[in-house]
């Protein structure tokens, strides 16, 4: 987004200007960053991840630091006195040394414990230090259900500083003990080398923990492996990896800032201009550090799915990225390709449609009634500023909020972040251009750690209205300086009642807003 008229400047740029690198040497990892000797038995230094948890069934990611076999040992308690025994892969340089074993079986609504160990492939009885986790499984009947939600993580240069103690919005999360965390998206920022420190506005020096592969813009899939391995030298945030499963999505950083489909970079930090090649990369270096199912280690597969989490919750996990036509200004009469693609609207409206969970959680990985530009001309999100009838890729948004309200479909709560604060808008026909659809709610929130950025504006195509808005007023406002933010979602297990909790890096509430059951136009 531009400020000003000057230069234009992206939200999600890289720091440059009063923030600018200043030449320091790298810092040395944290006291219990995950670098380890290659000696003796094998190493999970990394952590442990879960992901597509469901109410018997869950998928455990681990990174050896060699080859090894990987092992999880689940049990009911922490004591493992009566444990089950999983055998997974074979870990080696064909995924970067991760891996990921699924486990069947579990029973509903229960903390599973589980560990981690990893053995020499050669000699099986050498095994190393297991690593530890747990989650809870999705419940089989109406129990209460708590997540978090939050994007944005490593940009604008601001990186794990060890003067502030690392990522410590992970912390603050955990402590909340929600059932699952929602990354909507940017969960590392490809296109945004991390510097060893960077002069801060004011005075004072902000230091980061550097890598080799985080010098420069990745363009390898050495380079965009070590983007995600980046963050795992935090250690708030292999604590809550280890407690609490990650449904994950992603968007535009995991790439490079605004990319589409077919895009051709004029960019002179890249010698690979073909963006898709990039994509490539990155997709395959996302599916081997994440849980997820429906990315195979070559890259292949979808981001796209819905998680049922009880009779409360199904979770629509969209990929505004992968499908979507060129950033444009937005203004043609007809558009079927739109920000999701033909397919993935066909799937939604289904799904949706097919859903008997009480509350249907659309996580969208873009907002809808807030303007993103992509340069002077072009938009990066569905708004482009005309809050007259849809156009462009806003078609497509009006043909499935049509179908939700055709189809009678109740509990519909769209969830975000990508634009660096935190706000709520209410959608109403009333006072929308375009009015055959039912009124609801979108949340937005994040960064986790990443520059703060001032609100964008309204479109009032679907007549939003914004009764909150939390927002630095000045662009790339540093972690730490009240720019951070993430979201809560509780939903009552008797009664059904769903309430959204926006919340600071501290996690102090700002905003609540309680949403009732089967209610249209609250």
């Amino acid at each position: 987004m531009g400020y000003g008229t000057g230069p234009v400047v992206g939200r999600r740029a890289v720091l440059r200007g009063s923030a600018a690198v200043a030449g320091a040497a790298a810092l040395p990892p944290l006291a219990a960053a995950p670098a380890q000797a290659l000696s003796g038995r094998p190493g999970a230094g990394w952590g442990v991840q879960a992901g597509d948890v469901t109410s018997s069934s869950g998928l455990i990611w681990v990174r050896s630091d060699r080859r090894a076999r990987m092992i999880v040992e689940t049990s009911a308690t922490g004591s493992f006195r009566s444990a089950r025994r999983w055998h997974g892969p074979l870990v080696g340089p064909d995924t970067d040394f991760t891996g990921r074993t699924a486990l069947h079986g579990l029973p509903p609504g229960e903390q599973i414990h589980y560990r981690v160990l990893l053995a020499d492939p050669d000699d099986p009885r050498r095994t190393g230090r297991p690593v530890h986790g747990t989650f809870r499984t999705a419940p089989a009947g109406r129990r209460d259900v708590r997540f978090v939600w939050s994007g944005d993580l490593a940009g604008q240069g601001w990186g794990i500083n060890p003067d502030l103690g690392g990522y410590r919005i992970f912390e603050h999360m955990r402590r909340l003990d929600p059932d699952f965390f929602l990354c909507s998206g940017d969960t590392v920022y490809a296109d945004g080398p991390i510097p060893a420190s960077i002069a801060l506005p004011g005075g004072g020096t902000w230091r980061n923990i550097t890598t080799e592969e985080k010098s420069k813009v990745a363009e390898t899939l050495a380079e965009f492996r070590g983007a995600f391995r980046y963050n795992l030298l935090d250690d708030h945030l292999r604590r809550f990896n280890a407690q609490v499963p990650t449904v994950v999505q992603w968007d535009d950083h995991e790439v490079r800032n605004n990319w589409y489909p077919g895009q051709i970079l004029d960019d002179p930090r890249y010698t690979e201009k073909n963006v898709d090649v990039l994509a490539a990369r990155s997709r395959r270096a996302f599916s081997e550090y994440f849980p997820l199912s429906t990315q195979r280690p070559d890259g292949d597969g979808r981001v796209y799915r819905v998680l049922h989490h009880g009779p409360l919750l199904d979770l629509f996990v969209l990929d505004m990225r992968t499908y979507r036509n060129a950033n444009s200004p937005g203004r043609r009469p007809d558009d079927t390709q739109g920000i999701l693609g033909e397919a993935q609207l066909r799937w939604l409206k289904r799904e949706l449609a097919r859903s008997r969970a009480v509350w249907k959680v659309i996580a969208s990985d873009m907002p809808l009634g807030l303007v993103v530009p992509d340069g002077p001309a072009d938009f990066e999100a569905v708004a482009q500023g005309d809050p007259g009838a849809p156009l462009g890729r806003e078609l497509q948004i009006a043909e499935l909020l049509r179908h939700i309200k055709h189809r009678r479909i109740t509990g519909t709560v769209w969830l975000t972040a990508d634009v660096h604060y935190t706000s709520a808008q209410h959608y109403d026909p009333a006072r929308a251009a375009f009015g055959d659809f039912a009124p609801f709610w979108e949340f937005v929130t994040g960064p986790l750690n990443a520059g703060g950025f001032p609100a964008a504006k309204l479109d009032g195509t679907f007549g939003p209205e914004q009764p909150f808005v939390k927002a630095p007023a000045v662009a790339n406002v540093p972690p730490g300086q009240d720019s951070q933010f993430f979201g809560e979602v509780a939903i009552d297990g008797e009664g059904g009642e769903l309430t959204v909790r926006l919340r600071d890096e501290r996690g102090a509430v700002l905003f609540t807003k309680v949403l009732q059951p089967g209610r249209v136009g609250q």
